[in-house]
């Protein structure tokens, strides 16, 4: 696993207080699974509502939380006066997305000063099966407040 400097000793309760903020993640139901330096997973519980017209997750789901993971790994770099936002990112739908959940992991592969580089993949799991169903890569832009 890459070593990343991290600017921030409590990186972890910030990336958690903001993402208990983010009204988006908590609409859909998701939730924190893991929060490293330069690395954060987010899970979705499957949910009717949350599905296309044939029984998928829908792939705005699955990008919106492939974006927020992605963020929060850039976010969790910085240090406490710097947000993140999203400036450009490309996404590759590989799979269906149909499982008990979708879980997206996403980690910094390059850091900067103003712009990161970031990748998610997202799962679709059920019981001891996952199959890689989305694929991201973007660019974060620090905002200093």
């Amino acid at each position: 696993m890459t070593s990343f400097t991290v600017r921030n000793p409590h990186f972890e309760t910030r990336v958690r207080e903001s993402f208990a903020k983010q009204t988006v993640m908590g609409l859909l139901g998701a939730s924190l699974q893991r929060v490293e330096p330069g690395s954060v997973s987010i899970v979705l519980p499957a949910r009717d509502d949350l599905c296309q017209q044939d029984g998928y997750f829908h792939a705005g789901v699955s990008t919106t939380i492939a974006d927020s993971a992605a963020g929060y790994a850039a976010l969790s770099l910085f240090d406490a006066q710097t947000e993140v936002l999203s400036t450009e990112f490309k996404v590759n739908l590989l799979a269906p997305a149909n499982g008990d959940r979708l879980r997206a992991v996403s980690k910094v592969l390059k850091p900067g000063r103003t712009l990161t580089v970031v990748e998610a993949d997202v799962f679709a799991d059920s019981g001891d099966t996952s199959v890689r169903v989305l694929k991201f890569l973007g660019t974060m832009i620090a905002i200093r407040s």
